[in-house]
């Protein structure tokens, strides 16, 4: 029997279907406030049994990127009530994805007075896009004190509060895509020598201990994270395959123990069979993989048990009906790469549904 489009339930999450909804950034967030125009995108496409948000700042350092969301003033929970009101009500469930850029950004993305942060003052090569002075190369940041730590620490716990409080059924961490938490654990950008860098056990200790201070506030149940190894996205270097190998199955057994929701995989060509399969054995919960799959290789992933759940970015970003489309076999919108990231209703929330010829 086919799974994907039959109920999921394992552990704490009891979804409508085996379909998740990527985390993908679209910057409609002007002013870093969700609005009207979001909630009616993320409606559009709540034939997703999850939806995971678009990266969202857990404080005003980590908006990196022009117009992306925050969780951590009033206003924006008020915002953000709009989205999960307007998903909540088509029966489906909603994480809001927490994304701190830490070295990836500059300073004219920032509120007045607020630089970038990493594990180190390794600034990122390559350049970021900036509204008000287009291509500029990434800002220097400043490396964290154990006080700031323990500051960014706090931050997350306090916009999973203000997520729950905006009618979100969870979190989930970003630890891909090298934004600061993947930079803690990369011997390439965190050279530390205090108890957050050095080995693989230390370079992982951010991770774990914002993971645990999230759950002792709202629950581990409702909490995901998100990985991919040896990714090499915002110039986070390749180093030791074995080393990175050893630090996916730390991070698996030591979440594990926690009780988290699930682990969600952003995958890519360069992760080993091996680390699949000890993330999947060491890792108990639900497991989400997610990039290149189709309606064919999705189902076979659920059917032999290397996924518990499916994510489609580029499908849901196209097709607002993309649940519907999967289900009936039909053709699909291509995407319109030139308004992925601007401002507005274009390319945003006017795709058009399937209709039958």
């Amino acid at each position: 029997m086919k799974k994907l489009f039959k109920p999921f339930e394992k552990g704490s999450l009891k979804l409508k279907n085996h379909l998740v909804m990527a985390p993908m950034t679209r910057s409609r967030a002007t002013g870093n406030l969700p609005n009207e125009l979001m909630a009616t995108y993320y409606a559009q496409r709540s034939g997703a049994g999850l939806i995971v948000t678009e990266g969202t700042s857990p404080s005003p350092e980590g908006l990196g990127y022009p117009r992306i969301p925050g969780i951590y003033s009033a206003k924006q929970v008020e915002g953000w009530k709009k989205v999960t009101d307007a998903v909540h009500q088509n029966g489906s469930k909603i994480f809001l994805q927490l994304m701190h850029t830490g070295r990836i950004g500059h300073v004219a993305n920032l509120p007045d007075g607020v630089q970038p942060v990493g594990p180190s003052d390794i600034q990122a090569s390559g350049e970021i896009f900036t509204d008000s002075l287009g291509m500029q190369s990434h800002s220097v940041p400043v490396a964290l004190t154990l006080e700031g730590i323990a500051r960014v620490i706090a931050d997350f716990v306090n916009a999973s509060k203000n997520a729950v409080l905006a009618g979100f059924d969870g979190v989930e961490l970003h630890g891909a895509n090298g934004y600061l938490l993947e930079q803690f654990l990369n011997p390439n950008v965190n050279n530390r020598t205090d108890q957050y860098g050095g080995n693989l056990i230390k370079r992982s200790r951010l991770i774990l201990e914002i993971t645990q201070a999230i759950a002792a506030a709202i629950g581990p149940d409702k909490i995901g994270i998100r990985f991919s190894p040896f990714s090499q996205l915002s110039d986070q270097k390749p180093y030791d395959k074995e080393e990175v190998h050893q630090t996916y199955t730390h991070l698996s057994r030591e979440l594990d123990k926690l009780g988290i929701a699930y682990i969600h995989l952003s995958t890519n060509p360069d992760i080993p069979e091996e680390t699949y399969k000890v993330i999947r054995t060491s890792f108990k919960n639900t497991i989400i993989l997610c990039n290149g799959l189709t309606h064919e290789t999705a189902e076979q992933k659920l059917q032999d048990s290397t996924a518990d759940l499916v994510a489609f970015g580029r499908g849901f970003l196209a097709n607002p009906d993309f649940a519907s489309r999967l289900e009936r076999n039909v053709s699909l919108n291509g995407v319109d790469f030139s308004t992925l990231y601007s401002p507005g209703q274009q390319g945003y929330i006017d795709y058009p549904l399937y209709t039958s010829k």
